[in-house]
């Protein structure tokens, strides 16, 4: 793993600029999240995902819904009044 070191300065509101190439070497956008804390006398900034656990899908979860994509594009698909009385049931 190369280090890359570049010099930033710390702004009127406490903002640092993440060098480009750093952001490109991570996938970090606008918008995205860090984590940032103290660490041996440094500062250590690290890329952080938010996901509500509620949000996430199971596997079986995860092959119904491409179940149900694949008929969608094969145009088989059912009214909504359908399919809330099939799971009314």
């Amino acid at each position: 793993m190369s280090k890359t070191y570049t010099i930033a300065k710390i702004g009127q509101r406490r903002q640092v600029v993440i060098p480009k190439e750093v952001c490109d070497k991570l996938s970090l956008s606008e918008g995205d999240f860090v984590e940032v804390s103290h660490a041996n006398g440094g500062v250590l900034i690290r890329p952080r995902r938010l996901v509500d656990t509620d949000d996430l899908l199971s596997s079986d979860d995860v092959k119904s819904l491409r179940r149900g994509l694949a008929e969608m594009k094969r145009g088989q698909t059912k009214a909504w009044d359908k399919v809330k009385h099939e799971l009314e049931r």
